[in-house]
């Protein structure tokens, strides 16, 4: 069995080289290939091939091009800026006035994109205008879009969590369930902070405008059925166990074919862009997920995740120990990682010692799920702080970090609440798979 130690420096190998840029997936493989080569010899190397098919030939994880051409889809059907107009008749009556449709309506796309970068792209492009007229503070603006995007891959459905389900063997229904809670949740805290923040200060809401006649409002709430029939019939699917994920993301791609059509946005060009995409980004995905797939059974052969296991035993850590270890260290990776990646290169490592403290797998995989989504707003490489930023188009991004600031605090504080109520993650799934 490997030392410890050994493990510590490949792992520290790992994350450095991710942090110079190279590519996560090149840098995996490269890792990997060293640590078979000097420990286990060239049969373990060239037992390349059946573990790369082995890892994508998993049908959990055709529902990924399926996410993502759903949330294409629904993007360039136009349905997005509907949805902004409808919610803003609801939430402009609050303290705060237009900054909570930005999390409402990044909530609301989110339960049907799964990703936080095309969230934060299709929210801040139909808000940012939306705000140019209005003398709201451009910080908190910014921050509120960059924050309520991290929402997509903490509502269900996220790819992010197929990721994580296909490497740990976690049942995704489960970990689609039990995100909708802390989803509901993170984005009412997210409100609180633009209440309190416009109740400190009400110039940051700039000035208050008049509603619109409530016929108006109440015939502009038919904009949010597409988006709401879709989540209803991909989750709906899956909890009353009619499908698995991968084929309710099946049935979400159809039922948006239709929504198109009905709406009349649906063509040859605009299928050809959204196919485009989507193979872009799974490509991207799958070649990552392969290369997490391989370093994991490189690792397991070395017998990295025992020897670690034994050494958190020898030191004694309790759970509650590990969960801090755990959020320092997440929190520093964020700094120099993308989110996927941090959460690809650290589940060979950290899943075995999670399991061995008898932490809920569920649990952990919707915990890592929002460390990956301090990830993307944690400079210097937070994600969406760029996105949100090249939408703007003008000023520095420095302005984008000071209006994430308070939502960072909240993440935090939602971390801390998943510890002290972890039924607030477990309940809705004992309740539906139990």
């Amino acid at each position: 069995m490997i030392e410890p130690g050994v493990a510590l420096i490949g792992f520290a190998l790992l994350i450095g080289l991710m942090a110079l840029g190279l590519h996560v997936a090149f840098v995996m493989f490269a890792v990997s290939i060293l640590g078979a080569l000097l420990y286990l010899g060239m049969p373990a190397t060239l037992e390349f091939g059946t573990q790369y098919w082995g890892a994508t030939n998993n049908f959990v994880l055709v529902a990924i091009p399926l996410f993502v051409l759903l949330g294409e889809l629904l993007v360039r059907g136009g349905f997005a800026d509907r949805m902004y107009e409808a919610l803003a008749d609801w939430l402009n009556p609050l303290p705060g006035g237009l900054l909570h449709t930005n999390i409402g309506t990044s909530a609301m796309f989110a339960a049907v994109s799964g990703s936080s970068v095309a969230t934060a792209a299709t929210i801040g492009t139909v808000a940012l205008p939306a705000f140019k007229q209005r003398q709201y503070n451009e910080r908190l603006v910014l921050g509120t879009i960059a924050a309520g995007a991290t929402l997509g891959i903490l509502i269900p459905p996220s790819i992010n969590m197929i990721i994580y389900g296909a490497m740990t063997d976690t049942s995704v229904g489960r970990l689609y369930i039990a995100g909708v809670i802390p989803g509901l949740v993170l984005t009412g805290l997210f409100m609180l902070v633009i209440v309190g923040a416009c109740l400190w200060r009400p110039a940051f809401a700039g000035t208050a405008e008049e509603s619109a006649p409530f016929s108006e409002r109440l015939g502009r709430l038919l904009h949010l059925l597409p988006p709401l029939i879709v989540f209803l019939i991909v989750m709906g699917s899956i909890y009353l166990g009619w499908a698995t994920p991968t084929e309710s993301a099946a049935l979400g791609v159809m039922i948006s074919l239709i929504l198109c059509g009905f709406k009349g946005t649906l063509s040859l060009r605009m299928l050809h862009e959204c196919f485009v995409t989507t193979v872009s980004i799974t490509a991207m995905i799958m070649l990552i997920t392969a290369a997490a797939f391989f370093l994991t059974f490189v690792l397991g052969l070395m017998g990295v995740p025992q020897a670690l296991a034994d050494l958190v035993a020898e030191i004694g850590a309790s759970e509650g120990l590990m969960v801090v270890i755990l959020t320092v260290f997440y929190l520093i990776l964020g700094c120099f990682l993308d989110a996927l990646a941090m959460i690809v290169a650290t589940i060979p490592i950290v899943f075995p010692l999670v399991v061995a403290l008898g932490i809920d797998p569920v649990w952990y995989g919707i915990y890592l799920v929002i460390m990956a989504e301090l990830a993307l707003i944690t400079p210097p490489v937070g994600m969406n702080l760029y996105v949100v930023q090249g939408i703007r188009k003008k000023g520095l991004i420095t302005d984008v970090i000071i209006g994430v600031l308070p939502f960072l605090a909240i993440m935090f504080l939602m971390i801390l609440l998943l510890w002290l109520f972890p039924s607030m993650v477990l309940w809705l799934p004992r309740l539906a798979f139990d």
